[in-house]
């Protein structure tokens, strides 16, 4: 078996071991290896094959997660509209307490609504941005 055929086969098995644990890290290395693979195709020595393989892999690992790392994280599954139907909808605040919150009526129950850190609070309609424990996290419309 030529080892050019011993890269892709080892590549492939990285590919499948990354669709059962879905970590995207493994696809990066198994670029790698196929890079191994192609220069062992293209005759180069053992070393250039695991150097090409090192690099072309480890650079790719590299550049995955610096792009990975920039890229603004989802939102928690607590501010998801298709995780919580509450995220969106819009409420009626009477007036602030001293302390930040508000007590609100919503979905025919006594809520404390909360407002955003930053942000003066003023009464009025908001619109439900998260939920914090069992407090309403609002912004004004």
């Amino acid at each position: 078996m030529a080892v050019s055929t011993m890269w892709w086969i080892v590549a492939g098995a990285m590919v499948a071991l990354e669709l059962f644990t879905g970590t995207f890290y493994l696809l990066m290395l198994s670029i790698g290896l196929a890079a191994g693979g192609l220069v062992a195709l293209a005759g180069a020595s053992n070393a250039a094959q695991f150097i090409a393989a090192a690099v072309v892999g480890g650079g790719a690992v590299i550049i995955c997660y610096f792009v990975r790392r920039r890229r603004p994280g989802d939102p928690s599954p607590r501010a998801d509209r298709s995780v919580n139907l509450d995220v969106g909808e819009t409420v009626q605040v009477p007036g602030w307490d001293a302390d930040g919150t508000a007590q609100i009526r919503y979905r025919g129950a006594q809520w404390t609504a909360i407002h955003q850190p930053g942000v003066s609070p003023r009464p009025g309609p908001h619109r439900v941005v998260e939920l914090v424990g069992n407090r309403l996290l609002v912004e004004a419309l």
